[in-house]
């Protein structure tokens, strides 16, 4: 894991070049382990029982948890987005997680965490015009229509600050551990990593997922109230 990303693979189609850098690579390898968990959590709860134990207990701890979450912060009127943001809670903690292994997380590149965030800012948007109409437009001109183009910018800055806030934390981690991997002799490299994977990939990536959600969840509030 260093601090550029890696180009993998190259191909030529139509006369244009795609490239699967090691951000693609990795997002697909998180992908691919979301949706493996997912049919093995979909096989296992076919037989559902009236009084959960076991997997299905955890499954439904997890599902009803964040769906509460969801609830509380939007509100009933709007929670019926939870489940798009539980893939994205889930995305990026697992993009955080996968750097214990020496994986780098998807997520200290900037491209991957625009594209979350503008998915954000499109969200704000549709629920805006959707539950609001003429008044959530209105506010773009609000006190004076003079005051459009500075209204505007303001909300397409939004995901610029999302992005970058995401962006730079999880970067900042991944240089730290770099440097450090680069810096420190072998002996010294045994152990002590582990506490620093535990705190920049395992709790400041939850922080940071958290975070990422809340913002999100209360921009959309925001637009659609």
């Amino acid at each position: 894991m260093g601090l550029e990303v890696d180009n993998l693979w190259v191909f030529e189609i139509a006369g244009f070049e795609i490239w699967i850098t090691e951000t693609i690579f990795n997002t697909w390898l998180i992908m691919l382990i979301l949706i493996a968990i997912a049919i093995i959590a979909r096989i296992k709860l076919q037989r559902f029982k009236e009084v959960p134990s076991g997997f299905q207990n955890v499954i439904e701890a997890i599902v009803e948890t964040f769906d509460n979450f969801v609830s509380h912060t939007l509100g009933e009127k709007l929670s019926y987005i939870a489940p798009w943001f539980f893939m994205v809670f889930m995305f990026l903690l697992s993009s955080a997680l996968i750097s214990v292994f020496g994986v780098r997380a998807p997520t200290a590149d900037w491209p991957t965490t625009f594209a979350l965030a503008f998915v954000s800012l499109i969200l704000m948007f549709f629920m805006g015009f959707k539950h609001r109409k003429g008044d959530y437009l209105r506010n773009f001109f609000e006190p004076h229509f003079v005051f459009f183009p500075m209204n505007l910018i303001g909300e397409l800055s939004k995901p610029i600050s999302l992005s970058f806030r995401l962006f730079g934390n999880m970067l900042s981690g991944t240089i730290i551990l770099t440097l450090y991997y680069a810096l420190t002799p072998f002996f010294v490299q045994i152990g002590i990593p582990a506490l620093l994977h535990a705190f920049f990939d395992v709790v400041f990536g939850l922080l940071q997922t958290y975070i990422f959600v809340i913002l999100s969840l209360m921009y959309i509030k925001g637009a659609a109230d």
